[in-house]
């Protein structure tokens, strides 16, 4: 296990005890933003957007390796903020973010965590799809693939554990205009920020060039 990760979840389980400078806890500080969802101080000097998608294993690995680090060193102290948007590059993927929008704003960051703590296990199940379930995402209408994929990942289970039931779980699948709206909000922007790559970062809305935890620590170092 890598040494970095190991130390910053421990680090992150203590977080509700770590105030910010001003006393604020700024990791439960959210808000959905145009076309995205941010945590941290509004008002950080520094304001990182991240442009991922779930179904991408190089966006997995940066959660993993650098999720519990920037929370802790950065945004807690409410030197950075952090942004989340969507890239959306297939079908699953817009499964993933229906499901992660889906029902109050306040659990998204919950359901965000949960598609890439989980990764490795639902990604292993859609590669593993033969070709009569891989049929089913790309016919019938949008609900009835998303409901083909939610199944064959696992979806429904993933979350019933952030308790959400069957039934809700398919009320946001067949929400259209959500869904719609999604995506393009999405394309919208991804296109204004030139986004080409997942992971990409922004950070005081200027793109960067880099795609690694160790290339990004680097930019935000002057925060600490």
């Amino acid at each position: 296990m890598n040494r970095k990760f190991t130390t910053a979840a421990a680090l992150l389980a203590a977080a509700p005890l770590a105030m910010g400078a001003t006393g604020h806890n700024w990791l439960a500080t959210t808000a959905v933003t145009p076309g995205g969802h941010r945590f941290g101080n509004p008002n950080a000097p520094i304001k990182l957007m991240e442009f991922v998608s779930y179904t991408c294993p190089h966006c997995g690995h940066f959660f993993k390796e650098a999720d519990g680090a920037i929370k802790i060193a950065y945004v807690q102290p409410g030197k950075v903020s952090v942004e989340i948007h969507h890239v959306i590059r297939d079908p699953v993927d817009y499964a993933a973010v229906v499901l992660a929008e889906c029902g109050d704003p306040k659990k998204f960051f919950g359901n965000h965590d949960m598609f890439f703590n989980r990764q490795d296990t639902w990604l292993a199940k859609i590669e593993a799809a033969n070709k009569a379930q891989q049929q089913r995402w790309y016919s019938g209408t949008v609900p009835q693939r998303m409901r083909a994929i939610a199944s064959d990942a696992g979806f429904y289970d993933m979350m019933e554990t952030r308790g959400y039931s069957r039934a809700q779980v398919d009320a946001c699948i067949n929400d259209g205009k959500k869904v719609d709206a999604l995506l393009q909000q999405s394309q919208a922007d991804n296109d204004k920020y030139g986004v080409k790559f997942t992971p990409t970062f922004v950070v005081n809305g200027k793109t960067l060039d880099i795609y690694t935890w160790d290339e990004l620590q680097k930019v935000l170092s002057p925060a600490t």
